[in-house]
């Protein structure tokens, strides 16, 4: 796609949210200068009946205009409050990804190319789609498993999403080159490192061979877990453009008052969840990230079942220990610890004082120590927490934002099962059996028998590495000799690059010009 089209493409999109209310409704009042202009320009040239729309369904609108791209852009996003900030994230969770229905002929060609067989011998039916979202729908069908007739979940990659996706990454990549260049407080967020991230995050969820191993791994992780469980895969009739998985017959979480009269107990079922979160993320480090109630279901014996695994967090050792030493610091109210967990990690730098960052976390802790249990959530806790280490340069941590975002949205659907819903007590039963497994003295055996691994792997290296090292020398000293030289390739392709920096100058001034154009004749 030409950079041209990338333009065009992010002309069109700004236009639609201009229209649709969605810049009108970002508080734009203590804005200056020509960011207040262009703030009160979108006000006029949005429709008169998006006025009445709050903005979750504002961003809906938009969504839906500018198609399922954008859908999965939204959904990111919202797992980056440090990029759009807490309450936009919290708007862009709630869209829902729904979307028609494509022709099962289409499902079929799909499955048998990605398969290489006729359909009617990899499955004993295939049925009508019962979902369908902006990547892939979902069939239900029968398959002999085991010498039992088994009903199956079978997820088929929408057509041309590939391509649809690809070409909207070019503007999204676009937009965030021009944000860089030009908008100096946004460098900080670094922009295109997020649309990198964005970019690789969907290119995994578009191969359904990667999604079916994140449900296989969690899986086995919690095969031994009370009252917690992911289906099983179908390897067998499992390809890029298809993933074959159980049938989960239960009642969604969502509906409350179903659960309620089914005879399952709301409050067990709450404690269940925010224990089985917590046991994914400390024990393993692996955990399902978009635990929305419409991802979980529980069935006739109160066992709790996850679906839908395309968005997935993955934290290692020193994020676990960073994350159970801080809630159980908060816990306990040591709030030094708190603070030197933080510096131990590398998360803040070693330049700032230990006991200024305690103080400015007791500043979060002691509040909440005053209130009942209850009504303190541990997700607004890692929010404060979160802003605070801001104001101590602390870097932006991707992986411990998305773990921030999960956990905010499994408290909201503990709390709407069991409005007194004691996260505290829910929680302290897996943290402090984490931290006397991994911080007590089993820890430490563990640890060192990591360290001297460690040790034996580098030994192995070592002759490798010594030899890089020689190499290395020999090209500083002749560079201090010579000078740093381009080689023609180089120097060639260093010319190219600013000849299409300068021609992507001059069709952004040209693309800005025509957007003028356009809302002037609107205006008039």
């Amino acid at each position: 796609m030409s950079t041209f089209g990338a333009y065009i493409r992010l002309v069109r999109a700004g236009w639609i949210l201009v229209r649709e209310g969605v810049i009108a409704a970002v508080p734009g009042e203590q804005l200056t200068g020509l960011p207040r202009v262009g703030w009160r320009a979108a006000k006029l040239l949005s429709r008169r009946r998006s006025a009445h729309r709050d903005r979750p369904e504002r961003l809906a609108m938009a969504v839906d205009r500018l198609g399922p791209s954008y859908v999965k852009l939204g959904q990111f996003l919202a797992t980056r409050p440090d990029v759009v900030g807490h309450q936009m994230a919290q708007d862009l969770a709630s869209l829902q990804d729904q979307m028609g229905t494509f022709p099962d002929a289409q499902s079929r060609a799909a499955i048998e190319a990605s398969l290489g067989a006729p359909i009617e011998t990899l499955y004993r039916s295939f049925g009508k789609p019962v979902a369908a979202a902006s990547i892939a729908q979902v069939h239900s069908g029968e398959i002999l498993r085991e010498g039992e007739s088994q009903r199956v979940a079978v997820k088929v990659i929408r057509p041309g999403v590939r391509r649809r996706f690809y070409n909207d990454l070019e503007s999204y990549f676009l937009a965030a080159r021009l944000q860089e260049r030009f908008i100096a407080a946004a460098r900080r967020l670094r922009p295109v490192e997020v649309t990198q991230t964005l970019a690789h995050t969907t290119k995994i969820e578009m191969d359904l061979r990667l999604e079916a191993a994140a449900i296989s791994e969690l899986h086995e992780n919690t095969k031994g877990d009370p009252g917690f469980r992911v289906p099983w895969v179908d390897w067998q009739r499992t390809g890029r453009d298809v993933l074959t998985l159980e049938w989960v017959e239960a009642i969604k979480m969502s509906d409350v008052e179903g659960l309620r009269a089914a005879g399952h107990d709301l409050e067990q079922l709450a404690v269940t969840l925010i224990q089985s979160f917590l046991r994914h993320t400390l024990r393993d480090g692996f955990f399902h990230a978009d635990m929305h109630p419409g991802n979980l279901f529980v069935e006739a014996d109160g066992t709790i079942v996850a679906v839908d695994f395309g968005i997935m967090g993955r934290i290692g050792k020193k994020e676990r220990r960073f994350l159970a030493e801080i809630l159980y610091g908060f816990i306990t109210r040591n709030f030094r610890r708190v603070a030197e967990v933080h510096f131990e990690a590398g998360y803040v730098p070693a330049h700032h004082d230990v006991a200024a960052f305690a103080q400015a976390l007791r500043a979060i802790g002691e509040p909440i120590h005053g209130q009942p249990a209850e009504t303190i959530s541990m997700a607004r806790l890692l929010t404060l927490l979160f802003e605070v280490t801001e104001l101590f340069d602390m870097q932006t941590r991707p992986e411990l934002l998305l773990l921030q975002k999960t956990m905010v949205v499994v408290e909201g659907v503990s709390r709407a099962l069991d409005p007194h819903f004691n996260m505290w007590r829910a929680a302290e039963p897996v943290v402090s059996d984490w931290i006397r497994d991994n911080l007590g003295p089993r820890g430490a055996l563990i640890d060192a028998r990591d360290g001297v691994g460690a040790m034996l792997s580098l030994a192995r290296q070592a002759p490798e590495l010594a030899a890089r090292a020689e190499r290395l020398a020999r090209d500083v000293d002749e560079m201090a000799e010579h000078g740093l030289r381009f080689d023609a390739a180089t120097a060639d392709a260093i010319g190219r690059a600013e000849a299409r920096h300068s021609r992507s100058g001059r069709v952004a001034l040209w693309v800005i010009a025509l957007l003028l154009l356009v809302i002037t004749w609107n205006v008039v």
